[in-house]
Order: C-alpha cells, then sequence, then structure tokens
C-alpha cells in the first residue's frame, strides 16, 4: 500500500559536522524555493511554450521540451531556459509525437464513449458496462500521463516508459491525482476563464502548471528512474 504523505525529503540530508548547519526545506518549503529561484526560467519557458505551441502541428514537440526543462528545475540542476529548450525540442522528435498520441488518442476516444454510453445507460442499463470501461481507459491514461513525461526525460526507450507509466498511474495513483488536480486542473480552469486569463497563461499558465505536477511525482520518478534527465 502507498504510504499517504504527499511531500518528502528531496536530498539524503548529510551527516551534520557542526551544530548550526541549517536543515534543508522539504515539501512547501521546497516548492516556494524553486519557485523564487526559476521564476524567470518558468516565464521564459512558457513564452517558449507558447509561441512553439502556435503551429499546432508542433504542440507535441513543445510539450516534451517544457517537461524536460521543468523536470530539471524540479531536480535543482542548473537550467538555462532558452538554451535547454532549444536542445530538448530537437531530441527524439518521434518519440515526441508517438508519446503525445499514445496519450491523446485514448483520452479523446474513452472520453468520447463515456460520455455517449453515459446519455443513453439511464434509458437501458446495459450501457453502464461500456461506460464503465471507458471511464476507467480515460483514467488510468491520465493517472499514466502524469508519469510519462518525466519518465521519457531520463531518455529511457518509449515502449519500457509506457510500461512504467501505467504501472505507477495504477500502483501509486496517490500523487498522480494531486499531479492531475494542479497541472490539468489548473490549464484547464485558466482556458475556461479565458480572456480574462491571457495574461496568466501568455507568462506562466502552463509552465507553472507542469512544475507542480512535476514536483508532486518526483520522489516516485527518483525511485524508479534516477536522476539524470536526458
Amino acid at each position: 500500500m502507498e504510504e499517504i504523505v504527499f511531500f518528502r525529503r528531496d536530498f539524503e540530508e548529510p551527516a551534520p559536522e557542526t551544530d548550526e548547519m541549517p536543515s534543508e526545506k522539504t515539501g512547501p518549503g521546497r516548492l516556494f524555493e524553486i519557485l523564487q529561484a526559476e521564476c524567470g526560467n518558468l516565464i521564459k519557458v512558457n513564452l517558449l511554450f507558447f509561441l512553439c505551441c502556435l503551429p499546432i502541428v508542433t504542440i507535441p514537440l513543445a510539450l516534451q521540451a517544457m517537461n524536460q526543462v521543468i523536470r530539471t528545475m524540479v531536480q535543482d540542476q542548473p537550467v538555462r531556459g532558452l538554451t535547454h529548450f532549444r536542445d530538448a525540442i530537437r531530441q527524439r522528435p518521434g518519440r515526441a509525437y508517438a508519446a503525445f498520441f499514445l496519450v491523446a488518442v485514448p483520452l479523446f476516444l474513452s472520453g468520447y464513449g463515456a460520455a455517449f454510453y453515459l446519455r443513453y445507460a439511464g434509458e437501458q442499463p446495459v450501457l453502464f458496462l461500456p461506460f464503465m470501461f471507458c471511464s476507467t481507459i480515460f483514467l488510468v491514461t491520465l493517472l499514466a500521463s502524469t508519469y510519462l513525461y518525466g519518465i521519457l526525460s531520463t531518455g529511457m526507450a518509449l515502449p519500457a516508459a509506457l510500461r512504467l507509466a501505467l504501472t505507477l498511474g495504477i500502483g501509486r495513483p496517490l500523487r498522480a491525482l494531486l499531479a492531475i488536480l494542479f497541472g490539468y486542473g489548473l490549464v484547464i480552469a485558466a482556458v475556461l476563464a479565458f480572456p480574462l486569463s491571457f495574461i496568466y497563461l501568455l507568462l506562466i499558465g502552463f509552465s507553472l502548471p507542469c512544475l507542480l505536477a512535476n514536483f508532486f511525482v518526483r520522489t516516485i520518478l527518483r525511485q524508479y528512474c534516477g536522476e539524470e534527465p536526458q
């Protein structure tokens, strides 16, 4: 059973040599440290993501690049927003498109199917069975997607990354649910509030939810994938 602890130490504390060694911040304190240190890079990455999404067909590349740069921030490694984003968007473009459609297609089909069967299930109760099936596929895909891009940033091959993401989505769902709430949830809320949220979306409307989602799953990914993004 998964331990219900949403915040853990990011690193092992070294044995203190003196009583004056400051203790490492964890949980919300660690998150605020990252936000303070990377505020400028978050804006840069968000603007780059926004611009790279304008041609529409480049959305999978931009999504992979943003997740890779944000994961580097979460791991407390040095980030140069423009340089790292440019390098990440050029890496394995075929894998970026494959990962995007392997998530987007099941989400769309299962979501549409669940809505369709639910609409008529009141008249034909037997339709609750395909509704439950579609809902399960939708939920599992959503949970797995919160882990997938972080796993891919380690350089793992796509088939192995998919298997691990599905395993973690089913076996370690609590942090994935938090990632969904603060990641996808914030983006959806901002889009629904458009045009009032235009400035927010332009500056940090995508990079901030991405950082929060990566922050919640960071310790699990470190446990299964190690530290270094590739």
